[in-house]
């Protein structure tokens, strides 16, 4: 990987959801260990796999990878670090004020941008106090999905900002004072970021068109931060070993063409490619050798030992489209498709809708993902019922901040007018906004369906999890609670309200996120519906050799899902062109005759799970 070869201190990966950021930064933190560098790995994504993918149960601090002598790793826990910062905030209190202060403060303290404010408080110790990581050569940082990296990366400017503007010594937050504290360091982060002698921003993505459009927005809006130093990584390249295999002479055709028609933002950058791995990289042994060399080399050596070629195709969960009556029983209500960065969520919510709509219902197509192609996916067709929408942070904040002021400001003076706009500058702010429209959006399935295409597995649960203590965030700002909010919660847990589609890839890591997911929407008195297996070539005829090699894990997680995790099951099959438009969208899901889907390569279906 050529970026190695002069390596900065601090090295971020970023990118859209699901390109393999982690697997490429795991890679390099072991690759740099090796060397003989003494290396701290941190993830900042709140649904981390590192855990997973280097076989050592990692927490809050940096724990030693035995079988890496020189590595270290870590995940910012966002819910630790704000129990951490709340005592820092609060301790010096607890001896000096009465208990019903302590227990005001407590609550302040209690809320999502707490923990925003939190989990950044941990990243700027470890990027902006050079004394909290002295004792390592370079600290790589796995980065969250795009929309949450991009956030996160603002926030250095955003706070010193905020700090440094900031007359009345309050915020979203309480008192300043804790923050004000940190001030130096905030700047400190800021300087590291933009600094190309510390820091390099390493893009990573796929030779897929989407992705890098991402990358190249991704890219503009950081080097408009001030981070220049940046290097791109096309990871996942697929070279076919059979020239007459059509699925893989496609799937090599669709990447090559990516890459000739690679926005110029990204030419400009150096570049690394990185083979597709036959299997799933995971474990340090593979780790070592991802970027090293053609990962298809002897890949017929690690064919699985039953394999034949001949699967028992019964065992094949059916397509999406047996799930379509079961949606539409009900006649209105929301279906949340959610899943790990990457897997497909928006295809899935577009063709739910699509299909509804094709039926005469009502249907309003929406996203809360800050890296949304969702209109894309319709390439501009109209079709009678379906309405479709983003729920735009920079819009959304400008809204509530307006409303609020008019609202919560008319009876202010002039300086409580100004404290009030000053406190609806702060960050915070547009996590608040953001879902207050999330939850009008699901208000709507009163008398419509509304399809959302939702955004990452850790976004998602937070903003969900916000409902909880919404409230504490808006009575400062406004007289009561919005009645979409107070309903929000009720009507997610109402299985015949709403359904929630978990849309995976089968793949280690997206699987067991997922699994991970249904957890904690299960703790929050949310049932899923049903998973979708997205992408997969299990239903595809294939001789080449490597994607034999996949085809043939892809049964193990196939399996996994159907007897651990899911009530109900569907797999779409890896496309030979992108599922763009009505038509395809349709197709993808298995909504036409199964003859078409035959001509596409698909194996006919004697049965399902």
């Amino acid at each position: 990987m050529e970026f190695l070869k002069l390596p900065t201190r601090n090295v971020f990966f970023t990118g859209k959801g699901g390109v393999g950021k982690t697997s490429v930064a795991c890679a390099t933190a072991v690759q740099l260990a090796d060397a003989g560098r003494r290396v701290l790995l941190v993830s900042t994504d709140p649904a981390s796999n590192l855990d997973e993918v280097l076989g050592t149960a990692l927490g809050h601090q940096p724990t030693i990878i035995a079988s890496v002598p020189n590595l270290f790793a870590m995940n910012l826990d966002p819910e630790q670090s704000a129990a951490d910062y709340r005592e820092r905030m609060i301790g010096p209190y607890r001896a000096l004020l009465p208990a019903a202060a302590i227990a005001s403060m407590e609550e302040q303290f209690s809320g999502s941008c707490t923990m925003e404010i939190a989990a950044f408080d941990e990243f700027s110790r470890l990027l902006g106090d050079v004394a909290a990581t002295s004792q390592f050569d370079h600290v790589i940082f796995d980065t969250a999905p795009t929309g949450h990296t991009l956030r996160l990366l603002t926030l250095p400017s955003a706070w010193s900002g905020f700090l440094q503007s900031n007359t009345t010594g309050v915020s979203c937050l309480g008192p300043l004072a804790g923050l004000q504290a940190q001030q130096a360091l905030y700047e400190a982060t800021v300087q590291a970021l933009s600094d190309p002698q510390k820091t390099t921003l390493i893009m990573v993505t796929r030779a897929d068109t989407a992705a890098f459009r991402e990358a190249a927005r991704t890219s503009g809006e950081l080097k408009s931060l001030g981070v220049q130093n940046q290097h791109l990584v096309i990871n996942a390249v697929f070279r076919a070993v059979d020239g007459s295999d059509p699925i893989a002479m496609a799937m090599q055709s669709r990447g090559e063409q990516a890459i000739i028609e690679m926005p110029e933002a990204l030419r400009a950058l150096p570049r690394t490619e990185i083979p597709l791995c036959a299997g799933g990289v995971l474990g340090v042994a593979t780790l070592r050798q991802l970027g090293r060399k053609s990962t298809t080399q002897g890949a017929e050596s690690r064919l699985p030992m039953d394999f034949s070629g001949n699967y028992d195709w019964t065992m094949l969960p059916p397509s999406p489209a047996a799930l379509i009556d079961e949606l539409a029983r009900p006649g209105h209500g929301v279906i949340l498709a959610m899943g790990k960065g990457g897997v497909g969520k928006t295809t899935v919510a577009a063709a739910v809708a699509v299909a509804l709509a094709e039926r005469g219902f009502r249907v309003h197509l929406s996203t809360t993902d800050p890296a949304a192609h969702i209109l894309a996916a319709l390439a501009g067709e109209t079709l009678t019922g379906l309405t479709i929408s983003r729920i735009d942070p920079a819009v959304e904040t400008a809204r509530y901040a307006s409303e609020v002021m008019l609202k919560a400001g008319a009876g202010l003076d002039g300086a409580g007018k100004a404290l009030l706009a000053e406190d609806l500058r702060s960050p915070c702010t547009e996590e608040i906004a953001v879902f207050r429209a999330f939850a009008e959006a699901v208000a709507e399935g009163t008398n419509r369906f509304v399809v959302l295409d939702t955004a990452p597995t850790g976004h998602t649960v937070l903003l969900l999890d916000s409902a909880l203590a919404y409230h504490r965030e808006v009575t400062r700002q406004s007289s009561g609670i919005p009645e979409q909010v107070q309903q929000l919660l009720p009507r997610l847990r109402d299985p015949e309200f709403t359904r929630v589609l978990i849309v995976t890839l089968p793949e280690a890591t997206p699987v067991h996120e997922a699994g991970q997911l249904q957890s904690d929407l299960r703790r929050a008195g949310i049932e899923p519906f049903a998973w979708i297996i997205n992408q997969s070539l299990a239903p595809l005829k294939v001789t080449d050799l490597l994607l034999r090699q996949r085809q043939g894990e892809e049964f193990r997680y196939i399996k996994e899902v159907i007897t651990q995790y899911a009530q109900r099951t569907a797999v779409i099959a890896w496309q030979l062109a992108p599922p763009i438009g009505r038509a395809a969208l349709n197709h993808a899901i298995g909504v036409d005759c199964e003859g078409i889907s035959e001509a596409a390569g698909v194996k006919p279906r004697t049965g399902g799970i």
